[in-house]
């Protein structure tokens, strides 16, 4: 499975998240207002869309009207308030992984 991480400056959250399950599936990462912006051509190549606020979703249909009808696009409610690879977000990331994976298995 393809997905995409998504948060707002792709320092922390979205790119903690690409490394973390690199591994298990094919992932990549991008922000919303940084150098490394979203493109359709990354929300394309996505089968799962994981926003880390509601707000991101709704950016992202707002830029992608299109692409978003199309994608399945999951809110994992994590705030903006850890640091790279912080064990709290990895926690948080791998609890909010599993009950994903319960949704769309």
């Amino acid at each position: 499975m393809k997905i995409l991480f998504v948060c707002n400056q792709n320092k922390n959250r979205s790119k903690t998240a690409e490394l973390l399950f690199k591994e298990k599936f094919d992932t990549r990462s991008a922000g919303l207002y940084c150098a490394k912006r979203i493109s359709e051509k990354e929300l394309i190549w996505a089968d799962l869309i994981i926003v880390m606020e509601e707000e991101q979703r709704h950016e992202i249909a707002r830029r992608f009207p299109k692409q978003y009808l199309q994608k399945r696009i999951l809110c994992w409610d994590v705030p903006d308030e850890y640091s790279f690879n912080q064990s709290a977000l990895v926690n948080l990331l791998c609890k909010r992984m599993d009950s994903s994976m319960e949704l769309v298995s």
